[in-house]
């Protein structure tokens, strides 16, 4: 499975504490279907493409000096389409039942829930943290699709936590202090969405470095490059990420 992501998130101010979050995902999975005749067995491999975007609208209620509560209303939009309608032909001729969604078929889909966000920030200069905790509901329903057989709708419900050290390393880069990032992430599926990738809970262990760029004096603030090994119940993956500060 690849998967390309980009996202981000960040509160208007403090006197106007609204949180604005959105986020675009490109995925291609690859699975292997075995087709048997009963005499004999072929692996057929079908690829299937989505695309995914989310946004959210939140608010931040302080709860102390450096925690907020922040509940987000989210929405999405989805789109999945399958190309290889020869693996389609090929499986039904030695099935003999027709597979209409693998015949390029597509799907497209809507959600909208909510998130709740418990969001710490503790920052000097020695070192900053930052850990969030949220849980996360939304209800998906597809329209559009080439086949009631991939039709329905259904509730992703899943909980996540995510933790980073940020911390300088003594060197200086841009006349600026040059930081290492070291971060820790979870993720727990409920239900039907672990059911559906194989796996209820996913750890992400990350490791980068951080360039101040604020001695130009543009909106980007820092820039950083990390690394993600990433592991759960049958399932491993490594991820290179760019991320940058406003």
């Amino acid at each position: 499975m690849f998967v390309t992501q980009l996202g981000g998130g960040f509160t208007w101010s403090k006197s106007f504490p609204l949180f604005l979050e959105g986020n675009a995902a490109y995925s291609r999975y690859d699975p292997v279907f075995i087709v048997s005749t009963g005499e004999a067995a072929r692996e057929v491999p079908v690829q299937w493409n989505s695309v995914v975007g989310t946004v959210g609208i939140g608010w931040d209620f302080p709860i102390a000096r450096e925690l907020v509560l922040r509940p987000i209303a989210n929405f999405s939009l989805g789109h999945v389409e399958s190309d290889l309608s020869i693996a389609g032909r090929v499986i039904e001729n030695l099935t003999g039942k027709e597979i209409e969604f693998l015949r390029n078929g597509h799907l497209d889909s809507f959600g909208y829930g909510g998130s709740l966000m418990l969001d710490y920030e503790h920052y000097r200069e020695a070192y900053e943290i930052d850990v969030e905790a949220r849980v996360s509901n939304i209800w998906l329903e597809s329209y559009g699709g080439t086949s009631e057989a991939v039709e329905g709708s259904v509730v992703a419900q899943n909980l996540g936590l995510w933790a980073r050290w940020r911390a300088p390393t003594g060197l200086r880069f841009l006349n600026r202090p040059f930081r290492y990032v070291a971060e820790y992430a979870y993720s727990f599926y409920f239900g039907p969405d672990g059911d559906m990738v194989g796996y209820n809970s996913l750890h992400s262990l990350g490791a980068g470095l951080e360039v101040d760029t604020g001695i130009w004096d543009t909106i980007v603030s820092r820039v950083r490059l990390i690394g993600r090994y990433r592991f759960g119940e049958n399932v491993t993956g490594w991820s290179v990420g760019l991320g940058i500060s406003f």
